[in-house]
C-alpha cells in the first residue's frame, strides 16, 4: 500500500479519509480521489525534470481524468494539459485554464473541435493525420488566426504492453509515418504555411510501460529527423514533445521513477544538441496515468455471493464495468480489500464480479480476501484514478458514480453521481412515429 493507503483498527484510510464515513457520505459505488497524491506526483516531475533541466514542460494527459477539479490542480501547480475532444477543450475552458497551457491531441480531430481551439486560442495542436493541416489553415484563415503545431510522428517502435495501448509502431492509426515521401512533404507545407507555426515533433509509444528502451529508440529516431530536416529546409525544430507511457503499480508490478524514463532521453537530446553546438529546443512529456492512477480508489456494497462448489465464489458488488471497463477491455488487473475488515486473514480466494447482465463483467478474478466478507460490507479497489471515471458508461441503465477529492482527511464533492433522472435527462417521448 502507498503512503495515503493506511489500516487503522481495521478500517481502510485513504488520505486520512475514513472510507467507510465517506460511503455514508456520499454512497456507493463511489470514486474517491487523492489530492495529496495528485501533487506527490507533480512535484517528482518538478523535481527530476522542470527544475533540473531548462526549457522544459510537463502537459498532463487529461484523457486520464478529466474534471473540473483537476484542471484546477493542474493550474494551480503550474502545468500545462493535453486534451484530446473538444469535450475536454471546452471542460478546460470552463476551468478557465489559460489557453497557450493547453495542447489538444487527436487522431481525427473535428472542424469544429478545431474551430473552438482556434478561438480560444489554445498553445499547440498536435497535428495527428494527413488530412489536418489543410483543415487547420482552413480555420485560421477563416478566423485570422495563428496557431502553433507539431507533428506527431509514427516512430515504428514496438513497446511492451496490452496491443490496445500500444501506439508507436508502425501499423497504428496514431500519427505520421516516417515514409521520406509522406513526411517530408508534410513538414515543408507546415513550414511554408502563413497560417501556422511549425514547431516540431511528437511521439507517444504506448502506455503502462517498465522499461524505457522503446522512448529511447523513438527518442533516437526523432533527432535522426530533426537533422534531416535542418540538412533539408534548414528549419530548426523549436519543441520536441516524448509524450507519456510511465507504468503504474495495480498489483504487484514495481513503478519505476520518472528520472528512469527522462533522465536518459534528456542526456540523448542535450548531447545531440551540445555536437550541434547549439541550445537544445523545448522539451514536454505528457503524463496521464502515472499522476491519477493510484491518487484514486473505488468503493462498493458487497451484495450477492454466490459459491460453486469446486469451481469459484463469486462476490457481487453494486458497481462493475460501466465504471471501470478495463477489465474487460484490458484484462486489467487490480488489487482490492474489504474496507471495514483490512485486519482480518485473507484466506478465501474469490471473484469479485459487478451487477451487468454480462458474463464479462468481473472485475478482479482470484484475489483472496477474508472468509467473513458479507453482504453489506465496503469493498476498495486500489488504483482506479485513471480510466474509471473518463470511461464510465451508463450500461444496463447504471447511473455513473459520484467523484469525491480527499486531502489530510478532508472530503469535496467534485462530481455529482446521477440520478435515474440525470440518465435519461435527453432521452424524448415519440410524438410523431409511435
Amino acid at each position: 500500500m502507498n503512503s495515503i493507503i493506511e489500516n487503522k483498527k481495521g478500517i481502510l484510510h485513504f488520505d486520512g479519509c475514513n472510507t467507510l464515513e465517506l460511503v455514508e457520505k456520499y454512497g456507493t459505488p463511489l470514486y474517491v480521489m487523492s489530492e495529496t497524491e495528485i501533487v506527490n506526483r507533480f512535484n517528482q516531475l518538478k523535481e527530476c525534470f522542470i527544475n533540473k533541466y531548462p526549457n522544459t514542460r510537463v502537459a498532463y494527459a487529461s484523457k486520464a481524468f478529466c474534471t473540473l477539479a483537476i484542471y484546477q490542480i493542474c493550474k494551480r501547480e503550474g502545468m500545462c494539459i493535453d486534451v484530446v475532444s473538444g469535450g475536454e477543450l471546452y471542460t478546460a475552458i470552463k476551468a478557465g485554464y489559460p489557453p497557450e497551457k493547453i495542447e489538444f491531441n487527436g487522431n481525427n480531430k473535428l472542424r469544429a473541435e478545431i474551430e473552438l481551439a482556434v478561438e480560444y486560442g489554445i498553445g499547440r495542436i498536435i497535428v495527428d493525420g494527413l488530412q489536418e493541416l489543410s483543415i487547420i489553415e482552413d480555420v485560421c484563415k477563416e478566423k485570422n488566426k495563428k496557431v502553433k503545431i507539431l507533428y506527431r510522428i509514427t516512430p515504428g517502435v514496438k513497446s511492451s504492453s496490452h496491443d490496445y495501448i500500444v501506439t508507436g509502431k508502425k501499423d497504428s492509426k496514431f500519427g505520421i509515418p516516417l515514409d521520406e515521401d509522406v513526411i517530408m512533404k508534410h513538414i515543408k507545407d507546415a513550414i511554408d504555411s502563413e497560417w501556422v507555426e511549425f514547431l516540431g515533433f511528437h511521439y507517444h509509444v504506448g502506455s503502462q510501460l517498465f522499461d524505457n528502451e522503446s522512448h529511447l529508440k523513438a527518442t533516437r529516431i526523432i533527432l535522426e529527423l530533426i537533422k534531416q530536416v535542418k540538412g533539408k529546409f534548414d528549419y530548426d525544430i523549436k519543441e520536441i514533445n516524448l509524450g507519456g507511457g510511465f507504468g503504474v503499480k495495480y498489483t504487484d508490478e514495481v513503478r519505476k521513477p520518472y528520472a528512469y524514463f527522462i533522465e536518459p532521453m534528456m542526456e540523448m537530446i542535450n548531447d545531440f544538441y551540445n555536437e550541434l553546438g547549439v541550445v537544445p529546443p523545448s522539451v514536454v512529456i505528457e503524463p496521464g496515468r502515472s499522476i491519477v492512477a493510484e491518487a484514486g480508489i473505488s468503493l462498493y456494497t458487497i451484495g450477492s455471493i454466490k459459491e460453486i462448489r469446486d469451481v469459484r465464489k463469486y462476490v457481487s458488488v453494486d458497481g462493475g464495468m460501466p465504471d471501470n471497463i478495463r477489465p474487460a477491455l484490458y484484462q486489467a488487473e487490480y488489487d482490492g480489500v474489504v474496507a471495514n475488515k483490512v485486519d482480518e486473514e485473507k484466506n478465501d480466494k474469490v471473484t469479485i464480479c459487478g451487477k451487468c447482465c454480462e458474463s464479462g463483467d468481473i472485475l478482479i478474478t482470484d484475489i483472496k480476501i477474508t472468509k467473513t466478507a458479507k453482504a453489506g460490507d465496503i469493498f476498495a479497489i486500489f488504483s482506479t484514478g485513471a480510466y474509471g471515471y473518463s470511461m464510465a458508461s451508463t450500461y444496463n441503465g447504471n447511473p455513473i458514480p459520484a467523484v469525491v477529492l480527499v486531502k489530510d482527511g478532508d472530503s469535496e464533492l467534485i462530481v455529482k453521481g446521477q440520478s435515474y433522472e440525470d440518465m435519461i435527462g435527453n432521452q424524448l417521448m415519440a410524438k410523431k412515429l409511435i
